[in-house]
């Protein structure tokens, strides 16, 4: 096939700072002549970057929607980008701003805005892997064959990931940030997160100078590092949002990213930007984080926007099957079924994806499988007559499979069901709890681009 572009925007609506990339996306089949075509992304090509924007605050609890919508459709208009034109990516809102009242509205305002397949994201995990791949440590990780554990530290949050020869092996993220405190220009305290206020004597309102905020620094510096198990986990429980990293034997290589990570050279005043960034820099670098082997990443504060822009979009197989289907379909909820499950009969595999279906009431879903036990013609037709049995409430059947088996499975199901609109789906894995969105047809309907998220707000 001739080689194929796509226009992928990233915005990301972090607790300190907003930002936009497009980048196009080049897609090939690298398969030979005789071949099942193999159509992989094999360009990423960031386009256009946007100045970092402040992220706008009506108050403590609110994200100024209209004027997060202005910045966007400025840095659109200054890429001379119109919302038709962009065919993947993702809005991701990050740190603390994910947590204001009125976020999930910002997201729905600027998923119309920014275009028909950008989706709206959220989720520690989803933006751990994707501060990840933008800071470079995937690429590294297979390069050196070394563990890399990446640490995203922004204004509310420190995302983590740790990749192992290009894959990611586990994610984890901290209530760690520069901005979990914030003071005006007479230094006066207009700003403490609930996370952070049970940890130090400081109120609001109150004036402080550096004596009085580097031994928070300090606190949230001794946190990253309970975390990494370099010491006793004392604070440690009350800043994980959701879940610790679990680390190999061999430790880790580290990388840093995010805003702090561009204050880690020490070099600034402390009240800079008045919060605690720079003297959470300062910390860290005098930790026993850098007594450890620390590799410099590609980006640092653009990291989880070049992810968002770059990274987040994935191809389905070449192997695939879809009829009567409109797409791109959004936010689509996962239900998976395990190995033993899908060697199971027909009639006990129907019944298994009936169960799962009633945890998603009146929702179109995916059923997702491994598809490997597939290795003879008998196999394939016993699985299919059991999914067809089983997603026969479904007003359209939504099926992926890891193998590499999506259009001879489709092919099985359809015939079952003759009306009903289908996609099955291969070399795309899904966990039990995701989200998939699903773009349009790519490379001359040989796959279809797809994200795959860890969360939704609603």
């Amino acid at each position: 096939m001739s080689v194929q572009r796509l226009l992928s925007v990233g915005i990301d609506i972090g607790t300190t700072t907003t930002q936009l990339i497009f980048s196009r996306l080049t897609l090939e089949n690298q398969a030979s002549s005789f071949s099942v075509p193999q159509i992989s992304i094999t360009g990423k090509e960031v386009v256009f970057q946007s100045p970092v924007h402040f992220t706008p605050l009506l108050d403590a609890r609110h994200i100024d929607a209209q004027a997060v919508r202005e910045l966007v459709r400025q840095d659109y208009a200054a890429a001379g980008v119109a919302p038709a034109e962009v065919e993947t990516g993702a809005v991701i809102i990050t740190g603390e701003t994910a947590r204001k009242d009125n976020a999930d509205a910002v997201l729905s305002m600027l998923a119309g805005l920014a275009g028909d397949f950008v989706v709206a994201t959220a989720g520690p995990a989803l933006e751990s892997i994707l501060a990840g791949k933008g800071a470079g440590c995937a690429e590294l990780s297979r390069n050196r064959h070394r563990a890399v554990l990446n640490l995203d530290i922004g204004g509310g949050t420190t995302n983590m990931a740790l990749f192992a020869d290009g894959q990611v092996v586990d994610t984890g993220c901290l209530n760690v940030g520069g901005r979990l405190l914030r003071y005006n220009a007479a230094h006066e305290i207009d700003y403490l997160s609930p996370v952070l206020a049970p940890f130090c004597a400081l109120q609001l309102g109150q004036r402080v100078g550096e004596e009085d905020l580097q031994p928070v620094a300090q606190l949230l510096a001794q946190v990253l590092e309970q975390a990494l198990g370099l010491r006793e986990q004392s604070s440690l429980p009350q800043f994980i949002t959701d879940k610790n990293i679990a680390l190999p034997g061999d430790f880790p290589l580290l990388c840093f990213s995010g805003g702090v990570a561009d204050t880690l050279r020490g070099d600034l005043p402390w009240d800079s930007f008045g919060d605690l960034g720079v003297l959470l820099g300062r910390e860290i670098r005098k930790s026993r984080l850098f007594e450890q082997t620390v590799v410099p990443a590609q980006q640092t504060i653009r990291a989880t926007v070049i992810g968002a822009g770059s990274h987040s979009t994935e191809l389905s197989g070449s192997t695939i099957f879809y009829r009567n289907m409109t797409f791109p379909l959004k936010n689509l909820p996962v239900i998976a079924l395990t190995r033993a499950e899908e060697a199971l009969s027909p009639a006990l595999l129907s019944d298994k994806i009936m169960q799962k279906l009633a945890r998603h009431p009146d929702e179109q879903v995916v059923l997702a499988l491994r598809g490997e036990s597939c290795t003879d013609f008998s196999a394939l037709q016993r699985l299919g007559e059991g999914i067809a049995q089983g997603l026969r409430s479904q007003t359209a059947l939504l099926i992926a499979a890891r193998a590499d088996i999506g259009k001879a499975l489709g092919q099985t199901v359809a015939c079952r069901l003759p009306e009903t609109p289908l996609v099955a789906l291969d070399g795309v894995p899904l966990d039990e709890g995701s989200y998939l969105d699903i773009g349009n047809p790519v490379a001359g309907g040989q796959a279809l681009p797809v994200v795959i998220k860890t969360l939704i707000l609603s």
